[in-house]
């Protein structure tokens, strides 16, 4: 299987290239110079053609990835650079397109109770069984110019897969770090490790073709997350295996809020 990985240069993009290249025959682009990564501007449909045709999936990581990133930046860069990868898969006839969508997209939930205290780490009276998971299918609310391009972007996604017939999946990413492990009491909900990550888009890459369009959180199977993979699971086979609180012992800030 030929997949294409632009914004290939990134952490999700060097791990996804690391882990996944013995399962996939990989093409790696990115705008910053990197041994193993063809300096691409993905923002142009020229350029990008070259790269998409021929392919049999586009993992689409390309974007300026910075949740506080002003309006300016991601309208020229993000929104710029989804709408030309998806018109070049559409004009190549690429069957599949993985689009990194962000839980920024929801990330207004987390102002409300119970999320605000999930988030800042303060428990007391909290039953985590009983907390109600944000789904795909709650309405949109971005916390910032960030969520709202990516909002866009699955929106995008979403005509595309309706007018062309191209499987569009957007996976609603949580947090990813170099350490691997939370960093904060924000991460004990929202962290994916490296090895969910990667099953988690091989699992979008194999999705049988009867997954036309679809929005998915990718986040481990923490016991104080809060957003529902069901269909995760049921559409794609994503089983996330790992829990942030395994490192709950040896994190000496857990009770303190992010800010």
């Amino acid at each position: 299987m030929k997949v294409l990985i632009t914004g290939a240069a990134g952490l999700i993009g060097t791990l996804l290239r690391e882990r996944l290249s013995a399962r996939f025959e990989i093409c790696a682009v990115d705008l910053k110079r990197q041994p193993g990564v063809r300096r691409v501007d993905t923002r142009s449909i020229e350029t990008v053609s070259k790269y998409v045709a021929g392919m049999d999936a586009v993992v689409d990581l390309a974007a300026v990835a910075n949740a506080d990133a002003p309006w300016e930046a991601v309208s020229a860069n993000n929104l710029r650079a989804v709408a030309t990868v998806l018109e070049a898969a559409h004009l190549n006839a690429v069957p599949r397109v993985i689009f990194a969508s962000s839980n920024h997209v929801t990330g207004l939930y987390e102002e409300d109770e119970p999320y605000r205290s999930v988030v800042a780490g303060r428990y007391d009276g909290l039953d985590p069984a009983q907390i109600p998971l944000i789904g795909p299918d709650w309405p949109m609310r971005p916390d910032g110019p960030y969520g709202m391009s990516k909002a866009l972007g699955e929106a995008m996604c979403r005509t595309y897969s309706a007018s062309y017939g191209i499987s569009t999946i957007s996976l609603r990413i949580g947090t990813v770090n170099p350490a691997d492990r939370p960093t904060g009491p924000r991460e004990f909900a929202t962290l994916l490790s490296h090895d969910d990550l990667c099953e988690l888009v091989a699992c979008a890459l194999t999705a049988p073709a009867s997954v036309q369009h679809g929005i998915y959180y990718g986040v481990s199977s923490n016991t104080w997350r809060i957003w529902d993979t069901a269909n995760a699971t049921s559409e794609l086979g994503f089983v996330a295996r790992d829990d942030a609180e395994s490192f709950r012992a040896t994190h000496g800030a857990s009770s303190v809020s992010d800010g």
